[in-house]
């Protein structure tokens, strides 16, 4: 699939990463110079951090979809994700070992995209919704 310069194109294919755990595409989608909003703690950079989380996401998560219920460009070239992620919690989450649990949470992304890549990312996941489904 050619991207090319289209930020909802390229956000979508993010989520398809996420779905798929392929790491090695994130280096096809996302600028090693990424600004992170919202960077986990101890990552070393934007990039390294979506890293970790797709690995994250593929450790922990069998069976996994993420469903784009809504995607819009901002007249500032923002691309704005709804998404929601299912699976079940078979391996370990930062720490939480495997429960089986089915779960389902949802998140918003903020993209900007430049020159064919992600260059700037705000997000928030309902993490509290999904811990609270695999520690219940």
């Amino acid at each position: 699939m050619t991207i090319g310069n289209d930020p909802g194109a390229l956000a979508s294919a993010i989520l398809k990463v996420y779905e798929s755990g392929d790491i090695a595409r994130v280096d096809d989608l996302i600028s090693p110079d990424l600004i992170d909003h919202n960077q986990p703690p101890g990552t070393a950079s934007g990039i390294d951090a979506v890293r970790v989380l797709v690995g994250a996401v593929k450790e922990g998560f069998s069976d996994t979809r993420i469903e784009e219920i809504f995607q819009g460009l901002t007249t500032d070239g923002w691309v704005v994700s709804q998404w929601r992620m299912t699976g079940v919690h078979t391996g370990d989450w930062f720490g939480t070992p495997a429960t089986g649990r089915s779960v389902s949470f949802t998140g918003i992304d903020l993209w900007r995209a430049a020159d064919g890549r992600m260059v700037e990312v705000r997000h928030a996941e309902d993490l509290f919704q999904l811990q609270a489904q695999i520690t219940a």
